[in-house]
């Protein structure tokens, strides 16, 4: 950064002052090295979603400088413009947004007073950069956005796409957070890679479509054909909701010491007690059955000559590729079978 920078100095605003700003034409939200992307409306929505949950929102970077002639205070975006857009857009009725206290998507004018004050009251962070030159508003303007890091396949959906089954799955897989870390099926460096996000996913696309390989590209598309609207989201909810209400009433111990630890012989018995919800097996049948597989595969490891069941129930429980269609079929046949 050149030394022409004197500081940035950090700063809360609300978001009634950005519409004063927008109103009184004293923010420049298009310097001429800003990029003219525009967002979708699905990453519009997210944002807005993000705001009303009070969840952070990243930093606005605003070079503020003097015009001591004039008379005049000017503002210019260095970093932040589609997340002001999308602001104002919002404002101005453009699009709907989920809100905690709506069943469906709103605009601003569907908000009642109260939840509109809240809106307007939302603090954002601003960075103002003092006495910045266009240099160095060329250089932190590419740092800023040049910041990246190895992303897995989730990682670059979660980048990708910000609509309703994103949202939904993020959703679901935060509030699993007290299962994931008592039971240990998810360890702290798994969540902090959004793997128990995809597991999330991928066990939404199987309460839809049925028992289904795992596939990288079918999750990707679930994720793009579902990013303006998820059909299915509020019944796969009300199961999720109903499954994870059993899994929580089981001790965890039936999941930390056992072979269901592994996310993937986890994941075989969600599908098949979700599919059994009619039957409504109860936690202690769900515990036994979990206790009973366990101290079965431990058994049969220890023969030397199996029956092809035996080798089969093997296999699927301990095999590789346990994420695959074959494993998952024959847990599934084993699963339900002991129900």
């Amino acid at each position: 950064m050149g030394a022409a920078v004197d500081r940035v100095d950090y700063e809360s605003l609300i978001i009634q002052d950005l519409l004063n700003f927008h109103r009184d034409k004293s923010l420049n939200i298009s310097p001429w090295y800003q990029r003219r992307s525009v967002w979708s409306e699905p990453q519009k929505a997210y944002l807005i979603n993000t705001i009303f949950e009070q969840k952070p929102v990243p930093s606005l970077y605003v070079r503020h400088q003097i015009d001591v002639d004039a008379e005049k205070s000017i503002k210019e975006v260095v970093d932040g413009q589609q997340r002001i857009r999308t602001i104002l857009s919002y404002r101005e009725d453009a699009f709907a947004a989920r809100h905690p206290e709506h069943k469906n998507k709103v605009k601003y004018s569907q908000l009642s007073k109260t939840q509109r004050e809240t809106f307007v009251a939302t603090k954002l962070s601003v960075g103002y950069l003092i006495g910045a030159e266009d240099q160095d508003v060329i250089e932190i303007f590419g740092r800023i956005n040049s910041i990246s890091k190895t992303l897995n396949p989730q990682e670059k959906r979660n980048a990708l796409y910000s609509g309703e089954f994103k949202q939904f799955s993020l959703t679901q897989a935060a509030e699993r957070l007290p299962f994931w870390r008592a039971t240990d099926v998810f360890t702290a460096a798994d969540i902090s890679r959004m793997q128990e996000v995809q597991f999330i996913s991928d066990l939404a696309i199987n309460m839809i479509k049925g028992l289904s390989d795992f596939n990288a590209k079918t999750i990707d598309k679930f994720y793009k054909d579902r990013d303006v609207d998820f059909p299915e989201r509020e019944d796969i909810a009300k199961r999720m909701e109903s499954l994870f209400v059993k899994l929580v009433a089981i001790p965890a111990t039936a999941f930390k010491d056992t072979i269901f630890k592994q996310y993937q012989l986890a994941f075989s018995l969600m599908v098949v007690v979700d599919r059994m919800r009619d039957q409504n097996p109860s936690a202690e049948k769900i515990e036994q059955v979990i206790r009973d597989f366990d101290a079965r595969v431990a058994g049969y490891q220890e023969l030397d000559v199996r029956t092809e069941e035996q080798s089969n129930l093997i296999e699927g429980f301990t095999g590789g590729n346990l994420h695959r269609i074959k494993s998952r079929t024959l847990r599934d046949q084993a699963l339900a079978a002991a129900f």
